[in-house]
């Protein structure tokens, strides 16, 4: 089948940026917002219908592909030297699946915003910077090669900056985009590194050098191939918030809430992830160990995450954690995997791989459920912190629903699509080793105890009734409007049944070859999961719901340190400024500062000094007299002629 046609899958939403950017000032609201959800609209259709060619009516009965794998074509050659890429599209299972995600999150994002972002200045700006940003990000994952992965990499930074520094006029908003753009550069450094050095001593910038054509060996593979993707790696530590490279995430909320959810849900946050599938054959074949450091990064990470989560009170932070460490599972999924002579197909390779994919997806939906139900929550409550919510079931029941139906996915609870998906996770970490799976199997537990914290202090919690009733009487405490809720319900619907289908489409199929792994179910590591799931949510609700408020408070005072350091987030962003404002700028910057102002400039100075000097000096010879000129000629003829006689 013939698939050019996905081209207008970048196209539709870039032209959509361009009509709004040049003419939005000119349009209403209302015009600017249709424009920028139709498009994205007719693009989603296009990924559906793309999805369900591949993995449709592009299967045979036996369960193998009929489209050739990948699906590839080129619509712009460059040439730099021998070395050569292209840009164009490239179809596997992989990529389709997140185009499905990509555009079904941000459909969902655009409806919403509708009414989230009703009456705010820039309200056109605000819809041209998303469909830029949609545009990056499936541009990223329909890329050809690393290079081209690289340059819609990048812009999906700078639309991050964009849309997290929205409210330019608040000065935290302008903060934490500077934030995250300079942390998430610092991290693109070491990618663009590693595929400088994997380029020079490949030849080729393809995602598998070994099936490229160009070169299948070389000197030095064991050692190079692993530096290129560790450094390539460290681009998607920072785009994925890995630890210690996270500290832009949690900032990130200063953007509007529909923005959080599009970041930490389908785009910017799952590109190092999707980076590391990509050139999962790579990594596979010539760095497995490496591979397995990545896997206990992400583990930390996961930690990390879960027990600030924790301990904070503002309900978008607690979020960003929790999307932090859902990132990290992700990671750890890929890096467990274990090589062999059929790495990719058999068990004990694709378990990995595939659970890890398969989470990005479930995550995706139940992620973007949970920020939009923020958004809705604060758009009724006028806060982030959870003091001024409490009691919130009785204003806002569906909220409250869709709420909970995500928290429980989110947790692992069956039937719905996070419990089968974590289960793959924890199955590919027992496999790979009894102490990994009991680490993410406690990160997991703490996943369910920091969610229904949240879920409890939200709408089950000591309500604030001297707050609501101001609310109340200034405006309305309550629902949010249509247009706002059924992105909710949408998503939630896809939380609820995604997990049961997925498997049989593109659930369970591996990007290297597409052999299906048939996911199925380990009995004893689910109902462990289960269980210790539940005892967490029966610690959370003993704790934290209405009846037992009290208990939250004695343990806070039981564990005032632990607390105040979990809350401070272990002091990692103060670890930061210290390094920087008292090391960097201090002995570094400061020093190189004084030598450009007074020996670069100084010299330069000098330099400029004595020419104007100079100027000074002949400018009497250019005084506009024609008899001063004519006599300045005469003694020059006259000298020339004594030189030509002599």
């Amino acid at each position: 089948m013939d698939y050019q046609y996905t081209l207008l899958i970048l196209l539709l939403p870039f032209l959509s940026f361009l009509v709004l950017g040049l003419f939005g000032k000119w349009m209403s609201h209302k015009v600017a917002g249709i424009i920028g959800t139709v498009s994205i609209g007719v693009v989603a259709c296009l990924a559906f219908y793309t999805a369900y060619a591949y993995f449709g009516a592009g299967r045979d009965a036996d369960g193998t592909f009929a489209t050739e794998l990948p699906y590839n074509f080129t619509w712009l050659p460059f040439y730099i030297g021998n070395l050569h890429f292209d840009m164009g599209i490239m179809l596997d299972p992989i990529t389709v699946m997140m185009l499905i995600v990509i555009t079904t999150v941000s459909l969902m994002v655009h409806i919403y915003s509708f009414g989230y972002m009703h009456g705010e200045r820039g309200f056109q700006r605000y819809y041209a910077f998303l469909s830029l940003f949609t545009m990056s990000m499936l541009g990223l994952v329909v890329a050809t090669n690393i290079f081209q992965m690289y340059m819609f990499w990048e812009l999906v930074g700078v639309c991050s900056y964009l849309l997290i520094g929205f409210y330019y006029t608040t000065a935290p908003a302008v903060s934490a985009s500077k934030k995250a753009f300079i942390v998430t550069r610092f991290a693109d450094l070491g990618f663009l590194v590693g595929i400088l050095i994997y380029g020079f001593y490949t030849g080729t910038f393809s995602f598998d050098f070994t099936v490229s054509g160009s070169v299948r060996e070389f000197a030095g593979a064991s050692f190079i191939l692993p530096t290129a993707l560790f450094l390539m790696f460290i681009g998607g530590a920072g785009k994925s918030a890995m630890f210690p490279l996270h500290i832009w995430l949690p900032d990130a909320m200063e953007g509007p809430t529909p923005v959080s959810a599009l970041i930490h849900a389908a785009t910017m946050v799952v590109a190092g992830v999707f980076q590391v599938a990509r050139l999962f054959p790579l990594w596979i074949t010539y760095a497995p160990e490496t591979l397995h450091v990545v896997a206990w990064i992400g583990a930390f990470t996961a930690f990390y995450a879960a027990a600030v989560a924790c301990a904070q009170s503002d309900i978008k932070r607690v979020l960003a954690f929790s999307t932090i460490s859902q990132i990290a599972f992700m990671m750890v999924a890929l890096g467990v995997c274990i090589p062999g002579e059929h790495a990719i197909i058999d068990n004990h390779g694709s378990l990995g791989y595939m659970a890890s994919m398969y989470h990005l997806f479930t995550h995706a939906m139940f992620k973007a459920t949970l920020f939009l139900c923020a958004g809705c929550i604060i758009h009724a409550v006028h806060s982030n912190e959870m003091s001024m919510m409490g009691g919130m079931r009785k204003y806002m029941p569906v909220t409250n629903i869709t709420f909970l139906i995500a928290t429980l996915a989110i947790s692992g609870i069956p039937p719905f699509s996070g419990f089968f998906s974590k289960d793959e996770i924890l199955a590919a970490s027992f496999q790979y080793s009894p102490l990994m799976g009991w680490v993410m199997t406690g990160i997991a537990a703490m996943t369910a105890f920091y969610m229904f914290r949240v879920y409890y202090g939200i709408f089950w919690g000591t309500e604030n009734k001297e707050y609501h009733e101001e609310i109340k009487a200034h405006g309305h405490l309550g629902e949010a409007p249509l247009v706002m809720t059924l992105p909710l319900i949408l998503l939630t619907i896809i939380t609820i049944f995604v997990g049961w289908t997925l498997p049989g489409t593109f659930g369970s199929y591996v990007s290297a070859t597409g052999q299906a792994y048939v996911i199925h179910l380990d009995p004893k590591i689910a109902i462990t999961s289960v269980v210790i799931a539940v005892a967490s949510i029966l610690l959370a609700t003993w704790i934290y719901a209405r009846s037992s408020q009290p208990v939250a408070e004695r343990m806070k005072a039981a564990f005032p340190r632990l607390h105040e350091w979990a809350y401070r987030r272990f002091y990692i962003d103060e670890i930061y400024q210290f390094i920087t404002h008292r090391i960097i700028f201090a002995y570094i910057s400061r020093p190189l500062a004084w030598f450009d102002r007074h020996i670069v400039d100084g010299a330069l100075n000098g330099l400029a000094s004595g020419a104007n000097g100079i100027g000074e000096r002949i400018r009497p010879l250019q005084s506009g007299r024609v008899q001063q000129y004519a006599y300045v000629f005469f003694l020059g003829a006259v000298v020339l002629f004594f030189i030509m006689i002599i």
